[in-house]
């Protein structure tokens, strides 16, 4: 398989099949939300189309990343996600990275969001589609995210080899300049960061799902396809 490293800055067509890559947090948060039994995630592409979503579907849950705002329920954080009830929930999701890499490549024929603990799942679900190439879009740091780059060639590896040891993909991901500042940031107690964040983003092969965006309406909608390990 041939793979790509861009950043969103980078792309400058939409390619046919894109893994977009955001481990800190947005994609283990979606994730686990899944996990933690919610029915889709909604992706918006600004604040203000969360909200307005979340007011033409009161049962919907909005969540976003930052600091927090009036009518966001959630923050973008796992670990404050799992106190959630989320069984057959839908889920607004707006971010500053992840949300607008999987917008940009909205168009790709086949179009993958992921992180660490659904790595392996995401590289069966390449396997299984026989994709040739892949574009992986690397969203933090305007594609120089070292926890993004780690993650992206960690799958690539998985998907050419069943048996890959992803410690040194991890450790990268953990001695990265993002992951040291959530780090801080759940140490000075800032509001939307638990200190079980950095933890739980760098757990590999987690779940046994990939997560498939694709547009449904005027939505662009978030869903997880099972693929259990062999």
């Amino acid at each position: 398989m041939r793979s790509h490293l861009l950043g969103i800055p980078e792309l400058t067509r939409t390619p046919a099949v894109a893994v977009v890559i955001d481990v800190l947090r947005a994609f283990t948060v979606a994730a686990g939300a899944f996990a933690g039994g919610a029915e889709k995630i909604v992706l918006a592409a600004s604040e203000d189309e969360a909200l307005e979503l979340k007011a033409r579907h009161p049962g919907w849950l909005a969540l976003k990343d930052g600091a927090p705002a009036p009518g966001f329920d959630a923050f973008n954080s796992p670990a404050m996600l799992a106190a959630h009830d989320l069984r057959g929930r839908t889920i607004v999701q707006k971010t500053t990275s992840g949300t607008v890499g999987a917008l940009a490549v909205a168009d790709a024929e086949l179009l993958l969001c992921a992180s660490f603990v659904v790595a392996g799942a995401t590289a069966r679900c390449l396997r299984e589609r026989g994709a040739e190439e892949v574009t992986f879009v690397v969203t933090g740091e305007e594609g120089r995210a070292e926890e993004d780059r780690a993650c992206a060639e960690y799958i690539g590896r998985r998907v050419g080899s069943g048996e890959v040891d992803a410690e040194p993909y991890l450790r990268r991901a953990g001695n990265s300049r993002w992951a040291a500042s959530l780090a801080e940031h759940a140490r000075r107690g800032y509001p939307g960061v638990h200190p079980d964040d950095v933890g739980l983003c760098l757990e590999a092969d987690r779940f046994p799902f990939a997560m498939v965006a694709g547009r449904e309406g005027t939505l662009m909608v978030l869903r997880p396809v099972p693929t259990p390990p062999a």
